[in-house]
Protein backbone atom coordinates (compact mmCIF):
# COMPACT_ATOMS: atom_id res chain seq x y z
CA UNK A 1 0.00 0.00 0.00
CA UNK A 2 1.33 3.46 -0.85
CA UNK A 3 1.00 5.76 1.83
CA UNK A 4 0.33 9.09 0.78
CA UNK A 5 1.40 12.35 3.85
CA UNK A 6 -1.07 14.53 4.70
CA UNK A 7 -0.16 18.30 6.48
CA UNK A 8 -0.29 17.61 10.24
CA UNK A 9 -3.67 19.07 12.09
CA UNK A 10 -5.19 19.34 9.11
CA UNK A 11 -6.45 15.88 7.66
CA UNK A 12 -10.40 14.43 8.55
CA UNK A 13 -8.92 12.76 11.88
CA UNK A 14 -7.71 16.04 13.78
CA UNK A 15 -10.10 18.02 12.32
CA UNK A 16 -13.31 16.08 13.38
CA UNK A 17 -10.77 16.13 16.86
CA UNK A 18 -11.00 19.45 17.35
CA UNK A 19 -14.18 19.68 16.75
CA UNK A 20 -15.41 17.74 19.30
CA UNK A 21 -13.10 19.27 21.40
CA UNK A 22 -15.47 22.86 21.05
CA UNK A 23 -18.84 20.68 21.29
CA UNK A 24 -17.95 19.27 24.78
CA UNK A 25 -17.44 22.84 25.76
CA UNK A 26 -21.24 23.74 24.37
CA UNK A 27 -23.00 24.47 27.82
CA UNK A 28 -25.57 21.69 28.99
CA UNK A 29 -28.55 23.63 30.90
CA UNK A 30 -30.80 20.50 30.03
CA UNK A 31 -32.72 20.18 33.34
CA UNK A 32 -33.10 16.43 32.88
CA UNK A 33 -30.29 14.47 31.85
CA UNK A 34 -30.32 11.62 29.04
CA UNK A 35 -27.92 8.88 27.95
CA UNK A 36 -26.58 11.66 25.09
CA UNK A 37 -24.54 14.51 25.84
CA UNK A 38 -24.26 17.88 24.04
CA UNK A 39 -21.19 16.80 22.29
CA UNK A 40 -22.88 13.13 21.32
CA UNK A 41 -25.72 15.54 19.56
CA UNK A 42 -23.65 17.67 18.21
CA UNK A 43 -21.37 15.34 16.48
CA UNK A 44 -23.99 12.74 15.45
CA UNK A 45 -25.14 16.47 13.22
CA UNK A 46 -21.60 16.99 11.76
CA UNK A 47 -21.35 13.03 11.36
CA UNK A 48 -25.10 13.32 8.96
CA UNK A 49 -23.23 15.93 6.87
CA UNK A 50 -20.33 14.87 6.46
CA UNK A 51 -21.42 11.50 5.46
CA UNK A 52 -23.74 13.44 2.81
CA UNK A 53 -27.38 11.56 4.10
CA UNK A 54 -29.89 12.69 2.64
CA UNK A 55 -32.10 12.86 5.83
CA UNK A 56 -32.37 12.35 9.30
CA UNK A 57 -34.42 9.33 9.21
CA UNK A 58 -31.55 7.87 6.67
CA UNK A 59 -28.86 8.97 8.86
CA UNK A 60 -30.50 6.96 11.76
CA UNK A 61 -29.33 3.57 10.09
CA UNK A 62 -26.12 4.32 11.53
CA UNK A 63 -27.33 4.38 14.98
CA UNK A 64 -25.70 0.69 16.17
CA UNK A 65 -22.81 1.74 13.61
CA UNK A 66 -18.97 0.84 15.56
CA UNK A 67 -17.35 3.61 13.00
CA UNK A 68 -19.77 6.28 14.37
CA UNK A 69 -17.67 6.04 17.49
CA UNK A 70 -14.18 5.34 16.47
CA UNK A 71 -14.25 8.31 13.76
CA UNK A 72 -17.08 11.05 15.44
CA UNK A 73 -16.09 10.50 18.77
CA UNK A 74 -19.73 9.47 19.57
CA UNK A 75 -20.56 7.64 22.69
CA UNK A 76 -24.64 7.38 21.87
CA UNK A 77 -25.97 8.07 18.96
CA UNK A 78 -29.33 9.70 19.51
CA UNK A 79 -32.75 8.93 17.92
CA UNK A 80 -33.69 11.64 15.24
CA UNK A 81 -36.36 12.75 17.63
CA UNK A 82 -33.61 12.68 20.74
CA UNK A 83 -31.28 15.01 18.51
CA UNK A 84 -33.47 17.95 17.54
CA UNK A 85 -34.52 17.77 21.26
CA UNK A 86 -30.83 18.66 22.31
CA UNK A 87 -29.96 20.59 19.34
CA UNK A 88 -32.93 22.90 19.58
CA UNK A 89 -32.16 25.17 22.54
CA UNK A 90 -28.49 25.84 21.52
CA UNK A 91 -27.83 29.11 21.32
CA UNK A 92 -26.24 29.47 17.69
CA UNK A 93 -23.65 31.83 19.17
CA UNK A 94 -22.57 28.71 21.30
CA UNK A 95 -21.41 27.04 17.67
CA UNK A 96 -19.08 30.00 16.57
CA UNK A 97 -16.15 28.12 18.83
CA UNK A 98 -16.46 24.69 16.75
CA UNK A 99 -15.62 27.08 13.33
CA UNK A 100 -12.74 28.45 15.49
CA UNK A 101 -10.98 25.13 16.95
CA UNK A 102 -10.87 23.94 12.98
CA UNK A 103 -9.39 27.50 12.06
CA UNK A 104 -6.82 27.46 14.66
CA UNK A 105 -5.42 24.18 12.68
CA UNK A 106 -5.68 25.60 9.49
CA UNK A 107 -3.47 28.64 10.86
CA UNK A 108 -1.12 26.45 12.80
CA UNK A 109 -0.69 24.07 9.37
CA UNK A 110 0.32 27.07 7.44
CA UNK A 111 -2.69 25.98 5.26
CA UNK A 112 -3.81 29.72 4.60
CA UNK A 113 -0.93 30.78 3.04
CA UNK A 114 -2.11 30.28 -0.36
CA UNK A 115 -4.88 32.88 0.45
CA UNK A 116 -3.34 35.52 0.99
CA UNK A 117 -4.09 38.29 -1.45
CA UNK A 118 -2.78 41.31 -1.17
CA UNK A 119 0.02 43.06 1.10
CA UNK A 120 -1.09 40.30 3.55
CA UNK A 121 -4.34 40.27 3.84
CA UNK A 122 -7.11 37.74 3.04
CA UNK A 123 -10.38 38.28 0.39
CA UNK A 124 -13.28 37.53 2.68
CA UNK A 125 -16.81 36.85 0.79
CA UNK A 126 -19.78 37.51 2.59
CA UNK A 127 -23.49 37.20 0.79
CA UNK A 128 -26.88 35.78 2.21
CA UNK A 129 -28.94 32.89 0.90
CA UNK A 130 -32.18 31.30 1.78
CA UNK A 131 -32.31 27.52 2.85
CA UNK A 132 -35.71 27.31 4.64
CA UNK A 133 -38.81 27.97 3.49
CA UNK A 134 -42.72 26.86 3.85
CA UNK A 135 -45.99 28.09 4.37
CA UNK A 136 -46.94 25.49 7.51
CA UNK A 137 -44.08 25.18 9.82
CA UNK A 138 -42.50 27.81 11.51
CA UNK A 139 -40.49 29.16 14.51
CA UNK A 140 -40.40 32.25 16.52
CA UNK A 141 -37.18 32.98 14.86
CA UNK A 142 -38.99 32.51 10.85
CA UNK A 143 -39.04 35.37 8.59
CA UNK A 144 -42.26 36.23 7.32
CA UNK A 145 -43.34 36.43 3.62
CA UNK A 146 -46.92 38.03 2.79
CA UNK A 147 -48.36 37.57 -0.04
CA UNK A 148 -50.97 39.25 -2.56
CA UNK A 149 -53.64 36.32 -1.65
CA UNK A 150 -52.95 36.67 2.09
CA UNK A 151 -50.81 33.29 2.20
CA UNK A 152 -47.42 33.80 4.46
CA UNK A 153 -44.18 31.69 3.59
CA UNK A 154 -41.78 31.13 6.49
CA UNK A 155 -38.26 31.28 5.94
CA UNK A 156 -34.72 31.32 6.98
CA UNK A 157 -32.18 32.95 5.57
CA UNK A 158 -28.01 33.32 6.59
CA UNK A 159 -25.06 35.78 5.47
CA UNK A 160 -22.06 33.37 4.70
CA UNK A 161 -18.49 34.53 5.27
CA UNK A 162 -15.72 32.60 3.33
CA UNK A 163 -11.93 33.25 2.70
CA UNK A 164 -11.53 33.07 -0.90
CA UNK A 165 -8.59 33.70 -3.49
CA UNK A 166 -8.76 33.87 -7.38
CA UNK A 167 -6.53 30.71 -7.98
CA UNK A 168 -7.66 28.45 -5.53
CA UNK A 169 -10.73 26.29 -5.93
CA UNK A 170 -11.51 25.94 -2.25
CA UNK A 171 -13.09 28.29 0.43
CA UNK A 172 -12.04 28.60 3.73
CA UNK A 173 -16.20 29.17 5.44
CA UNK A 174 -15.76 31.28 8.83
CA UNK A 175 -19.13 30.91 11.02
CA UNK A 176 -22.75 32.34 9.69
CA UNK A 177 -24.82 34.78 10.85
CA UNK A 178 -28.56 33.66 10.84
CA UNK A 179 -30.98 36.81 9.57
CA UNK A 180 -33.87 35.70 12.11
CA UNK A 181 -36.18 37.99 14.06
CA UNK A 182 -34.89 39.46 17.20
CA UNK A 183 -35.89 39.13 20.56
CA UNK A 184 -38.81 41.87 20.91
CA UNK A 185 -38.94 42.76 17.28
CA UNK A 186 -42.19 42.72 15.08
CA UNK A 187 -40.06 42.94 11.52
CA UNK A 188 -38.07 40.91 9.51
CA UNK A 189 -34.28 41.47 9.56
CA UNK A 190 -32.61 41.91 7.07
CA UNK A 191 -28.67 40.93 5.41
CA UNK A 192 -27.60 44.42 6.11
CA UNK A 193 -28.03 43.88 9.95
CA UNK A 194 -26.77 40.44 9.95
CA UNK A 195 -23.47 41.11 8.26
CA UNK A 196 -23.21 44.05 10.78
CA UNK A 197 -23.55 41.76 13.17
CA UNK A 198 -21.17 38.82 11.43
CA UNK A 199 -18.46 41.38 10.84
CA UNK A 200 -18.57 42.32 14.53
CA UNK A 201 -17.92 38.76 15.90
CA UNK A 202 -15.18 38.02 13.32
CA UNK A 203 -13.29 40.85 14.20
CA UNK A 204 -13.73 39.38 17.87
CA UNK A 205 -12.90 36.20 16.61
CA UNK A 206 -10.03 37.12 14.87
CA UNK A 207 -8.52 40.35 16.32
CA UNK A 208 -5.47 40.37 14.22
CA UNK A 209 -6.44 38.85 11.01
CA UNK A 210 -5.86 41.40 7.78
CA UNK A 211 -8.93 41.16 5.50
CA UNK A 212 -10.22 42.69 2.20
CA UNK A 213 -14.20 42.61 2.42
CA UNK A 214 -15.62 42.04 -1.18
CA UNK A 215 -19.56 42.69 -1.00
CA UNK A 216 -21.99 43.22 -3.99
CA UNK A 217 -23.61 46.36 -4.14
CA UNK A 218 -26.18 46.87 -1.38
CA UNK A 219 -22.50 46.99 0.70
CA UNK A 220 -21.37 50.16 -1.02
CA UNK A 221 -23.32 52.77 1.54
CA UNK A 222 -21.86 54.76 3.78
CA UNK A 223 -22.69 53.31 7.17
CA UNK A 224 -21.51 49.76 6.06
CA UNK A 225 -18.00 51.60 5.30
CA UNK A 226 -17.95 53.34 8.40
CA UNK A 227 -17.74 49.99 9.89
CA UNK A 228 -15.48 48.31 7.92
CA UNK A 229 -12.98 50.99 8.63
CA UNK A 230 -13.72 51.14 12.40
CA UNK A 231 -13.01 47.16 12.29
CA UNK A 232 -9.85 47.81 10.66
CA UNK A 233 -10.79 45.79 7.68
CA UNK A 234 -10.41 46.44 3.83
CA UNK A 235 -12.99 46.88 1.14
CA UNK A 236 -13.62 46.09 -2.27
CA UNK A 237 -17.26 46.55 -2.75
CA UNK A 238 -19.48 46.64 -5.88
CA UNK A 239 -21.46 49.26 -6.91
CA UNK A 240 -24.36 49.98 -10.02
CA UNK A 241 -23.81 53.19 -11.34
CA UNK A 242 -27.66 53.42 -11.34
CA UNK A 243 -27.36 53.56 -7.34
CA UNK A 244 -24.30 55.44 -7.25
CA UNK A 245 -25.13 58.55 -9.65
CA UNK A 246 -23.17 61.16 -7.73
CA UNK A 247 -20.19 58.85 -7.49
CA UNK A 248 -20.90 58.29 -11.09
CA UNK A 249 -21.03 62.12 -12.36
CA UNK A 250 -17.52 62.37 -10.27
CA UNK A 251 -16.13 59.86 -12.52
CA UNK A 252 -16.93 61.81 -15.58
CA UNK A 253 -16.01 64.89 -13.78
CA UNK A 254 -12.80 62.93 -13.28
CA UNK A 255 -12.40 61.64 -16.74
CA UNK A 256 -13.17 65.15 -18.17
CA UNK A 257 -10.39 66.75 -16.52
CA UNK A 258 -7.64 63.70 -17.45
CA UNK A 259 -7.55 62.48 -13.83
CA UNK A 260 -8.87 58.84 -14.92
CA UNK A 261 -6.21 56.63 -15.14
CA UNK A 262 -7.44 53.82 -18.15
CA UNK A 263 -5.31 50.84 -19.28
CA UNK A 264 -6.49 49.25 -22.44
CA UNK A 265 -5.17 45.62 -23.85
CA UNK A 266 -6.33 42.86 -26.31
CA UNK A 267 -7.39 39.50 -25.25
CA UNK A 268 -6.56 37.57 -28.04
CA UNK A 269 -7.16 34.28 -26.80
CA UNK A 270 -11.13 35.63 -25.97
CA UNK A 271 -11.36 37.59 -28.51
CA UNK A 272 -12.12 41.10 -26.67
CA UNK A 273 -10.51 44.39 -25.86
CA UNK A 274 -10.18 44.86 -21.76
CA UNK A 275 -10.22 47.85 -20.35
CA UNK A 276 -9.59 49.22 -16.79
CA UNK A 277 -10.58 52.58 -15.05
CA UNK A 278 -9.68 54.02 -11.92
CA UNK A 279 -9.40 57.30 -9.66
CA UNK A 280 -8.95 58.31 -6.17
CA UNK A 281 -10.32 60.50 -3.34
CA UNK A 282 -13.99 60.44 -4.51
CA UNK A 283 -16.98 61.21 -2.10
CA UNK A 284 -19.76 58.30 -2.05
CA UNK A 285 -22.80 59.94 -2.11
CA UNK A 286 -23.83 63.88 -1.42
CA UNK A 287 -25.45 62.93 1.96
CA UNK A 288 -21.97 61.36 2.78
CA UNK A 289 -19.50 63.86 1.61
CA UNK A 290 -16.55 62.74 4.33
CA UNK A 291 -17.10 59.81 2.86
CA UNK A 292 -13.99 59.32 0.09
CA UNK A 293 -13.28 56.01 -1.59
CA UNK A 294 -11.64 55.02 -4.87
CA UNK A 295 -13.21 54.12 -7.90
CA UNK A 296 -12.15 50.80 -10.22
CA UNK A 297 -13.87 49.91 -13.23
CA UNK A 298 -13.67 46.85 -15.55
CA UNK A 299 -15.13 46.94 -18.82
CA UNK A 300 -14.85 44.51 -21.99
CA UNK A 301 -15.57 45.12 -25.58
CA UNK A 302 -15.95 43.03 -28.56
CA UNK A 303 -14.09 43.65 -31.99
CA UNK A 304 -17.00 45.95 -32.95
CA UNK A 305 -16.56 48.16 -30.04
CA UNK A 306 -19.69 46.80 -27.81
CA UNK A 307 -19.39 46.74 -24.21
CA UNK A 308 -20.33 43.26 -23.29
CA UNK A 309 -19.13 43.11 -19.91
CA UNK A 310 -18.99 45.63 -17.05
CA UNK A 311 -17.66 45.46 -13.49
CA UNK A 312 -17.11 48.70 -11.30
CA UNK A 313 -16.21 48.56 -7.39
CA UNK A 314 -15.45 51.72 -4.71
CA UNK A 315 -12.11 50.59 -2.55
CA UNK A 316 -10.06 51.82 0.02
CA UNK A 317 -6.65 50.04 -1.09
CA UNK A 318 -4.40 52.47 -3.39
CA UNK A 319 -4.56 51.49 -7.07
CA UNK A 320 -1.88 51.38 -9.28
CA UNK A 321 -1.05 50.68 -12.60
CA UNK A 322 0.83 47.80 -11.45
CA UNK A 323 -1.87 46.71 -9.26
CA UNK A 324 -5.48 47.38 -10.84
CA UNK A 325 -5.14 44.36 -12.49
CA UNK A 326 -4.88 42.16 -9.47
CA UNK A 327 -7.31 44.14 -7.60
CA UNK A 328 -10.07 43.68 -10.40
CA UNK A 329 -9.71 39.65 -10.11
CA UNK A 330 -9.95 40.16 -5.93
CA UNK A 331 -13.47 42.20 -6.60
CA UNK A 332 -15.11 39.41 -9.20
CA UNK A 333 -13.44 36.52 -6.77
CA UNK A 334 -16.88 37.52 -4.74
CA UNK A 335 -18.52 35.31 -7.04
CA UNK A 336 -16.80 31.95 -4.68
CA UNK A 337 -19.04 32.88 -1.71
CA UNK A 338 -21.73 31.65 -4.32
CA UNK A 339 -20.42 29.31 -6.67
CA UNK A 340 -18.18 27.51 -4.89
CA UNK A 341 -19.82 27.90 -1.11
CA UNK A 342 -23.38 27.83 -1.63
CA UNK A 343 -24.14 26.34 -4.38
CA UNK A 344 -21.70 23.08 -3.47
CA UNK A 345 -23.88 22.90 -0.63
CA UNK A 346 -27.39 22.76 -2.44
CA UNK A 347 -25.93 20.34 -5.65
CA UNK A 348 -23.02 18.54 -4.34
CA UNK A 349 -24.81 15.72 -1.63
CA UNK A 350 -25.23 18.32 1.34
CA UNK A 351 -28.91 18.55 0.72
CA UNK A 352 -29.08 22.21 1.71
CA UNK A 353 -32.51 23.25 1.44
CA UNK A 354 -34.15 19.38 2.57
CA UNK A 355 -35.45 20.43 6.38
CA UNK A 356 -34.05 18.52 8.56
CA UNK A 357 -35.91 19.32 11.38
CA UNK A 358 -37.30 23.02 12.06
CA UNK A 359 -37.85 22.69 15.87
CA UNK A 360 -39.30 25.49 18.12
CA UNK A 361 -36.32 27.44 18.95
CA UNK A 362 -32.76 27.26 17.08
CA UNK A 363 -32.96 23.69 15.39
CA UNK A 364 -32.79 25.02 11.80
CA UNK A 365 -30.26 27.75 12.07
CA UNK A 366 -28.20 24.68 14.32
CA UNK A 367 -28.39 22.44 11.65
CA UNK A 368 -27.05 25.01 9.16
CA UNK A 369 -24.25 25.89 10.98
CA UNK A 370 -23.18 22.14 11.49
CA UNK A 371 -23.42 22.02 7.44
CA UNK A 372 -21.28 24.60 7.42
CA UNK A 373 -19.00 22.81 9.71
CA UNK A 374 -18.76 19.98 8.05
CA UNK A 375 -18.40 21.46 4.52
CA UNK A 376 -15.28 23.63 6.29
CA UNK A 377 -14.00 20.54 7.02
CA UNK A 378 -14.51 18.87 3.54
CA UNK A 379 -12.92 22.33 2.32
CA UNK A 380 -9.76 21.73 4.27
CA UNK A 381 -9.30 18.36 3.20
CA UNK A 382 -9.66 19.06 -0.24
CA UNK A 383 -6.65 21.90 0.54
CA UNK A 384 -4.66 19.83 2.41
CA UNK A 385 -5.38 15.95 2.83
CA UNK A 386 -2.94 14.13 0.40
CA UNK A 387 -5.15 11.22 0.85
CA UNK A 388 -7.99 12.55 0.68
CA UNK A 389 -7.04 14.36 -2.63
CA UNK A 390 -6.01 11.56 -4.35
CA UNK A 391 -9.54 9.75 -3.79
CA UNK A 392 -11.18 12.60 -4.74
CA UNK A 393 -8.96 12.95 -8.39
CA UNK A 394 -10.26 9.17 -8.28
CA UNK A 395 -13.46 9.36 -8.61
CA UNK A 396 -15.37 12.42 -11.60
CA UNK A 397 -17.18 14.09 -8.79
CA UNK A 398 -17.69 14.78 -5.36
CA UNK A 399 -21.04 12.66 -5.07
CA UNK A 400 -19.21 9.59 -6.19
CA UNK A 401 -16.47 10.49 -3.36
CA UNK A 402 -19.52 10.60 -1.01
CA UNK A 403 -21.48 7.25 -2.48
CA UNK A 404 -18.17 5.43 -2.05
CA UNK A 405 -17.57 6.56 1.59
CA UNK A 406 -20.76 5.85 2.46
CA UNK A 407 -20.40 2.11 1.14
CA UNK A 408 -17.07 1.39 2.70
CA UNK A 409 -18.51 2.96 5.89
CA UNK A 410 -21.90 1.07 6.08
CA UNK A 411 -19.64 -2.38 5.46
CA UNK A 412 -16.47 -2.84 6.80
CA UNK A 413 -14.63 -1.07 10.34
CA UNK A 414 -12.08 1.23 10.67
CA UNK A 415 -9.98 2.95 13.22
CA UNK A 416 -10.16 6.50 11.73
CA UNK A 417 -11.42 8.01 8.57
CA UNK A 418 -7.62 8.26 7.45
CA UNK A 419 -7.82 4.59 7.41
CA UNK A 420 -11.24 4.74 5.27
CA UNK A 421 -9.55 6.94 2.49
CA UNK A 422 -6.92 4.05 2.05
CA UNK A 423 -8.67 1.22 1.76
CA UNK A 424 -11.02 3.09 -0.53
CA UNK A 425 -7.83 4.27 -2.68
CA UNK A 426 -6.45 1.20 -3.22
CA UNK A 427 -9.13 -0.72 -3.22
CA UNK A 428 -8.60 -2.94 -0.64
CA UNK A 429 -11.99 -4.01 -0.23
CA UNK A 430 -13.23 -4.29 -3.66
CA UNK A 431 -12.29 -7.19 -4.45
CA UNK A 432 -12.37 -9.39 -1.18
CA UNK A 433 -14.53 -12.30 -1.53
CA UNK A 434 -18.05 -11.87 0.04
CA UNK A 435 -18.28 -14.34 2.76
CA UNK A 436 -20.19 -17.86 2.89
CA UNK A 437 -22.66 -18.50 4.33
CA UNK A 438 -23.76 -21.96 6.57
CA UNK A 439 -26.72 -22.18 4.23
CA UNK A 440 -26.08 -23.67 0.78
CA UNK A 441 -27.57 -21.31 -1.64
CA UNK A 442 -29.47 -22.77 -4.94
CA UNK A 443 -27.65 -22.88 -8.58
CA UNK A 444 -28.86 -19.86 -10.96
CA UNK A 445 -30.86 -22.12 -13.60
CA UNK A 446 -28.90 -23.19 -16.89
Amino acid sequence: MVLIKSRVHVSFDPLIEAVYQGAQQIPDHRQRQTGYSIADAVMSGIAMFSLKDPSLLAFQERRNDQNMKNIYHIANVPSDTQMREILDPIDPDQMRPLFQHVFRNVQRAGALQPFVFHEGAYLLSLDGTEYYSSKKVHCPSCLERKHGNGQVTYYHQMVGAVLVHPDQRQVIPLAPEPIIKQDGEAKNDCERNASKRLLEKIREEHPHLRLIVVEDGLASNAPHIRLLRKLQMHFVLGCKPDDHQHLMRQVELASAENRLTTLRWHDALRGVWCQIEFVHQLSLNQSSPDVLVNFLRYSEFNESGDRVAHFSWVTDLTITEENASHLVRGGRARWKVENETFNTLKNQGYQFEHNFGHGRENLSVVFAMLMMLAFLVDQVQELCCGVFQAVRGKFTSRRAVWDHIRSHFRHFMFVSMEHLYEVLLTDAATNLPAPRTRRRLARPPT
